[in-house]
């Protein structure tokens, strides 16, 4: 067994529904994925060699029969063929994952076929995490100090009456941190706690795994159908796939301004809520009570999913702001698994280039341009030519 990645389903639920749309209408996309060092890190003299290493057995894992089955009986939305399909899936870090190192610089590219590549940017960045830390042999507070910090974060969601989930996977300390972690907030905050972004340690948890897609849905369709329809032909064709079902649109791949002008009646009907994840979050969420209230929504039947590097105490000045005029969820990530003593690596892997067609496409590349400019991905032509379209 691996040491970081202990099982196929050790990765978040919105990569398995992202994989299912993408094998039911993009079968022959091939898609290109790099590593973005955000925080600069210095990797270790052979810290490739390491990560070649724990890479090489993430071909052993499978679908295991208990797997199989959580999925057909808690995930709903997924359908039979498809979870047939996982079954038969292995990773192929040979043929679709290069790593290298120059010095302190590591750079990792990722290339395939869209549905089989989707699933390696969470357990990858799970193992660059565990594996640096391991590697520097940065230890972690004391286990007796960790479980008491977090039953006392657990009880003060409590007390804020909030909703929260982990969404800690890709940034986590170590497997072993996230795993006691999800096992604490459950034991310690179960009104507040309502799950986690991790189907294995939902599985493991009897938790209802959580998420809907990502921002390389609305970068994929971008450089499929151009910037300018980009957002309303995504939120269509996964309504399309789900059919109602998996209903919290991510808002912020081309701006918010741009979503919302993309976010019709119609689709502000058909979804749940909206997924904020980057930029002021107060502000943001002024933004959308105009929204629903301008088009005779009432804003209390909709929900606002708060994902952005979340505290406890950016969640309690935000729920003080939206209590009593929008529902809201909170997604929290390094906050909960990776709160330990350790400073969290500052990093991401996104799509950075795709063929629509299949692999006698050309190379088309994709951007991403958030509320907050420090989150932009893409090469600056590709960024200037996205702002220049949609005029931001």
């Amino acid at each position: 067994m691996q040491n970081c990645i202990h099982s196929i389903l050790d990765d978040d639920q919105y990569k398995l529904s992202m994989q299912q749309a993408v094998c039911q209408l993009y079968p022959r996309t091939w898609a290109r994925y790099e590593f973005i060092n955000r925080g600069k890190i210095e990797f270790p003299s052979g810290f490739e060699d390491i990560l070649k290493w724990e890479l090489t057995g993430l071909r052993h894992l499978h679908l295991q029969q208990i797997e199989k089955d959580f999925l057909l009986s808690k995930c709903y939305y997924l359908t039979p063929f498809y979870i047939d399909f996982l079954a038969g899936y292995r990773f192929k870090p040979r043929y679709e994952v290069k790593v290298t190192q120059k010095d302190g610089d590591l750079k990792i590219v990722i290339e395939g076929p869209w549905y089989r590549t989707i699933l390696w940017e969470v357990p990858l960045m799970a193992m660059i995490s565990e594996l640096y830390f391991k590697s520097l042999g940065l230890p972690k507070d004391p286990r007796e100090i960790l479980d008491e910090r977090d039953k006392k974060k657990a009880e003060r969601f409590e007390e804020l009456g909030v909703k929260f989930a982990d969404f800690g996977t890709r940034r986590r300390y170590s497997y072993a941190n996230h795993d006691r972690i999800v096992r604490i907030y459950k034991d310690y905050g179960p009104n507040a706690f309502v799950g986690t972004s991790n189907v294995y340690e939902a599985m493991l948890h009897k938790l209802i795994p959580i998420g809907t897609h990502a921002h390389e849905w609305f970068m994929f369709h971008a450089a499929k159908y151009g910037f300018h329809e980009a957002t309303k032909i995504a939120l269509q064709k996964w309504a399309e796939v789900y059919q109602g079902d998996l209903g919290i649109a991510l808002s912020d791949t081309f701006t918010s301004d741009n979503f919302l002008d993309s976010f019709s009646a119609y689709f502000a009907k058909l979804f749940d809520g909206v997924r904020h994840d980057s930029g002021d979050p107060i502000e943001f969420a002024m933004k959308m009570l105009q929204f629903y209230e301008s088009i005779r929504i009432d804003p209390m039947t909709k929900t606002i999913v708060f994902s952005d590097g979340l505290t406890i105490d950016k969640v309690e000045k935000i729920e003080e702001f939206c209590r009593g005029k929008i529902r809201t969820s909170y997604g929290i990530g390094t906050h909960l698994t990776n709160d330990v003593g350790v400073k969290p690596l500052n990093m991401v892997i996104k799509m950075t280039a795709c063929k629509p067609n299949g692999p006698e496409d050309s190379w088309i590349p994709t951007c991403k341009l958030s509320d907050e400019k420090g989150k932009y991905t893409g090469d600056q032509e590709t960024i200037e030519l996205c702002k220049k379209v949609l005029g931001i």
